[in-house]
Order: structure tokens, then C-alpha cells, then sequence
């Protein structure tokens, strides 16, 4: 059971705390300001600019917070540094970082209502949404957990009378750069796998968002990771970010967000000669083709776009219908869409929360209109809601525009919201030349009832995930990554380890004979 304080924050009451609940201290009943971040293990208040998180649904602020400076990027990172050195944790046996992680995880979990909430007053996602992201970062503790301890060494073939082995080594300091749209899910992908590479990570949350990394920190101290391994820094991504990235002690960025950023990131990459993974944008293409099941189709195209109000990398935002079902469909798309109740993320009834701030709502609101007075034809949407009781919230109806060609902008750039353009196809010649004229190659969707079909389709379409007859289905243990300007580099799986980790080679002499070079 939980109770609501005035400020809208989830309380326990007395008495009836799950084990492992984590008190986020700063962070109680009528109090709108949580002015602590942490910096190489201390909390302390930040000294840089005021950040002021508004509840998208209801234009209110409800916590404030000093960000972190670039002087702070220096102290985090030396303090990681310390930290990973006289804690011992990168010498930790496998088993024992994992004994960390997985009290993470169960922390995490035993919090969730919690983190759900704070989630749904900064970004504005329904309570359900939220609190599956939650569950979902508790699970990538675990499974990280997990695979470390079953993590081995390669002993391999050799080529003379010596044993080789390949091995792996942590790389230091660890940026982990993190998106609003799911912030603690993010985090988990990033620092899970990070920490359990024997690393120190300094998080750079976004501003939009920054309440529920904190609240993690905290999660980890009370798990009992050493102090210093895990700093988190909001700030703006011009100063605070840049600032992390090109740091001499940093060894690598994780990055997720816009491809614009991404392309300023690796650029300094390359510079430093540091890796990087990057998760950016998408356009994603979903695909029906004429003998699909139309209920499962149309149901699943419907989540795929307007779920998490469409601000999602993978969202479905390019419909493709073959062309002799095309205008059945499209009527069962546009009268779904116009069903979907619009409202804040607390109603359990909400299908389609408020955008995360005003500004991006204006963004996506432009770019609709754009599209209109391009020639568009805006089927459902296209406009903020009506009822009074949402005027104050950064809400956006579903859209569905159609009447576009796949190299019109709105059909090429990503918007961030809950946008569909429609499309027709004629057969897979035609769907395929239109599907992969994107910059992006992040995901896709096919339905279809002929497996081998879906087969060839799934193999020649440009994307690095692709769900038949499904969408937005994921696991932590099946490797995630995007292809073009989508990304670069592995999250997730066992992969996502070893991407936070140096590969180095052992060799050892067997024969005991002195090499012949020198003539001996």
C-alpha cells in the first residue's frame, strides 16, 4: 500500500516498507527541492545552473535542483579512478561484483513504485509504463549479474609450442550519457554491465530527467557499491557532457539520444581514440503485408507508434500497407488511434500521456503543420486536445497523416512523438526500396501469416532488431544495436560486458628453448 503526500511523491507508510526499500533522503512529503548530487560518492549541493523539473501533465514544478559543473567531470572521474583502484573492485572475483549487482537489482525492484512515480512527474509516462521500467532495470542487474559469473577466458588454438589465452580487462572510467524518454531502464543498460566490467561510471542524466538517476546513486550506495564508483552530474550536454567526454581519464562514452549529439561524440572519439557506443535515432518502418492477421496487425502498430506517446528510438513512425488492404487498414488505424484516451500518466485509464516538456510538443506540433501545409492529409490529430482539464499539460493527440511520399521530410525525419505517416506498398520489391530509404536503421516491425516472408524481409530490411508479428517486445540477454545513423556498437546481452571491457592476449612459452633469432 502507498499514500500520496501534497507534492505528489509515493510514501510508504510507517510500518509496512518492503525489505529493501531505499529511503531517498532530501526527497520527503512537502518538500520541492532535492538539491543534492553526487560527486565521486559525496551528496552535496551542486554550484552549477538551477534545473526546475515541471510535471508535463500539469505545468507545475515540483523539484528543483543545482546541477553540476565542469570542475565537478574532474573530481567524479578522479574520485572513479580512486575508487576502482582502493576498493579493489576491478580484482574483485566475478562472483563478488555480482553479489553487488544483484543486491542492486533486488533494491531497485523492492522500490519500484517509487521509481515509477518519480518517472511519471518528470517525464510525464503513464504509471504502468513506468513502473515496468523499473522492473525492467531491476532484471538487467540481475541478468548482468548473472552472465558475469558464467563470463570465460578463451584459451586459444595456438600455432606453436606456447599457450594463448585471450582475456579481458576493465578500461577505467566509464560516461554514461542518458536519455529523458526512459531513464531508469536506460541507466541499468549503461551501468549494469559497466560496473560488472570492473569499472567506475559517472552518469550525465538528462535535464529533462535527472531525479530518477539520482535516486539510483542512492539505490547503489545502500547496496553496498564502493562510494566513488558511481557519480551522476545533470547538467546541460554542452558543458557537463562535453566536458565528461573529452576528459584524458575517461576510456569510454555510452551515449543515447539524437543522432546530432552523437555525431559531436564520436568525433571526439575519434580524436581520443576512445570507444563508443552510440543508441540514436530511428525511423522506423512497420509492415502489413495483405494476409497478415489484421486484429494482431492493427493492434500492434497502434502500440508500436503511440505507446510512451511515440517518444521512442524504435517507435513505428512509417507505416507500409500493401496496397489491396491499403484503405481498410488505414480506416482501422485512424479510428483505433482516435480512441485512445488522452490524459496524465497517473489515470490508470491514460493510453497516450503528455509529452515530456512543452517546448518538445511545440517541436513535434511544428513539424506537423509543416507537413499539412506541404500537402499532408492529417487523418486523426494533428492538434492538442480540447477537454479543459489537459490545457495545462504538454499534451498532443495521435496523428495519422498520409497522403505523403517516403522522401518527404516528415516520412525522413524522426519527430519524437505520436506521429504515424501511412504508406502504401505494391509487393516486396517496392516495400524494400522504400523501407531502406532512410538514413536510420534502428528497427522494424512485419506482419504477416507467411513465415518465410517474414523470413526474407527480416534479412534484407535495413535494422538492427525486427519483430514479426510483434513489436517493441525486448530481453536483456538478446544484444540491442543500431545500423547507419541509428548507431554504433552493442548494448545488451553478453556483448554489452565485453563492449565495457579491453580484449588483451597472453601468450606462454611452453618449450622452454631459447628463441632461434639470436642464433642461440
Amino acid at each position: 500500500m502507498t499514500t500520496q503526500s501534497s507534492a505528489g511523491i509515493v510514501e510508504r507508510p510507517t510500518g509496512t516498507a518492503s525489505e529493501g526499500f531505499i529511503p531517498f533522503r532530501g526527497f520527503e512529503p512537502g518538500v520541492d527541492t532535492l538539491d543534492e548530487i553526487n560527486v565521486g560518492g559525496v551528496w552535496a549541493r551542486g554550484a552549477g545552473a538551477l534545473i526546475e523539473s515541471v510535471n508535463p501533465a500539469t505545468s507545475e514544478v515540483f523539484a528543483k535542483l543545482h546541477g553540476a559543473t565542469v570542475d565537478d567531470v574532474d573530481v567524479a572521474v578522479a574520485a572513479g579512478l580512486a575508487a576502482v583502484e582502493e576498493s579493489g573492485w576491478a580484482r574483485k572475483l566475478p562472483h563478488e561484483r555480482a553479489a553487488v549487482l544483484h543486491r542492486i537489482g533486488s533494491a531497485i525492484e523492492a522500490n519500484a513504485d517509487r521509481i515509477a512515480f518519480l518517472q511519471t512527474q518528470d517525464t510525464g509516462k503513464t504509471l504502468k509504463e513506468t513502473r515496468a521500467l523499473a522492473i525492467s532495470a531491476a532484471a538487467t542487474f540481475r541478468f548482468t549479474a548473472s552472465a558475469l559469473e558464467t563470463m570465460e577466458d578463451a584459451v586459444t588454438p595456438p600455432r606453436g609450442d606456447y599457450l594463448s589465452i585471450s582475456t579481458y580487462e576493465h578500461i577505467g572510467v566509464v560516461a554514461a550519457i542518458t536519455p529523458w524518454n526512459s531513464p531508469i531502464a536506460s541507466d541499468a543498460q549503461k551501468v549494469a554491465p559497466a560496473l560488472a566490467a570492473g569499472n567506475a561510471v559517472v552518469i550525465k542524466p538528462p535535464v529533462w530527467a535527472p531525479w530518477v538517476s539520482l535516486l539510483l546513486a542512492r539505490i547503489c550506495d545502500e547496496a553496498g557499491l564502493p562510494s566513488g564508483l558511481l557519480s551522476v552530474l545533470p547538467g546541460p550536454g554542452r558543458t557537463v557532457g562535453d566536458a565528461l567526454a573529452r576528459h584524458r581519464d575517461v576510456g569510454k562514452v555510452s551515449f543515447t539520444g539524437g543522432t546530432s549529439t552523437g555525431r559531436q561524440l564520436g568525433r571526439i572519439a575519434a580524436d581520443k581514440i576512445m570507444p563508443i557506443t552510440l543508441e540514436l535515432g530511428g525511423k522506423s518502418p512497420t509492415i502489413i503485408f495483405s494476409d497478415a492477421d489484421l486484429d494482431q496487425a492493427v493492434a500492434g502498430v497502434l502500440y508500436g507508434i503511440f505507446s510512451s506517446s511515440g517518444q521512442s528510438c524504435i517507435a513505428g513512425s512509417r507505416v507500409f500497407i500493401q496496397r489491396d488492404i491499403y484503405d481498410t487498414v488505414l480506416a482501422r488505424l485512424v479510428e483505433g488511434a482516435k480512441a485512445l484516451r488522452v490524459g496524465p500518466g497517473t489515470d490508470p485509464g491514460t493510453r497516450v500521456a503528455p509529452l515530456v516538456a512543452h517546448a518538445h510538443r511545440d517541436s513535434v506540433e511544428k513539424m506537423v503543420e509543416d507537413a499539412r501545409v506541404a500537402g499532408a492529409q492529417i487523418l486523426c490529430g494533428g492538434a492538442r486536445p480540447a477537454e479543459p482539464e489537459l490545457q495545462q499539460g504538454a499534451y498532443y493527440l495521435p496523428t495519422i497523416i498520409a497522403g505523403v511520399a517516403n522522401s518527404d521530410l516528415i516520412c525522413q525525419e524522426e519527430i519524437f512523438g505520436p506521429v504515424a505517416v501511412v504508406l502504401p506498398f505494391d509487393d516486396e520489391t517496392d516495400l524494400l526500396a522504400q523501407a531502406n530509404d532512410s538514413v536510420f536503421g534502428l528497427a522494424c516491425g512485419i506482419w504477416t501469416s507467411d513465415y518465410r516472408r517474414a523470413w526474407r524481409i527480416a534479412r534484407a530490411v535495413a535494422a538492427g532488431t525486427v519483430w514479426i508479428n510483434t513489436y517493441k517486445q525486448f530481453s536483456i540477454a538478446t544484444p540491442f544495436s543500431g545500423i547507419k545513423e541509428s548507431g554504433l556498437g552493442t548494448e545488451k546481452g553478453r556483448d554489452g560486458i565485453r563492449s565495457y571491457m579491453r580484449q588483451k592476449s597472453i601468450y606462454v612459452d611452453l618449450s622452454g628453448a631459447p628463441l632461434p633469432w639470436a642464433g642461440a
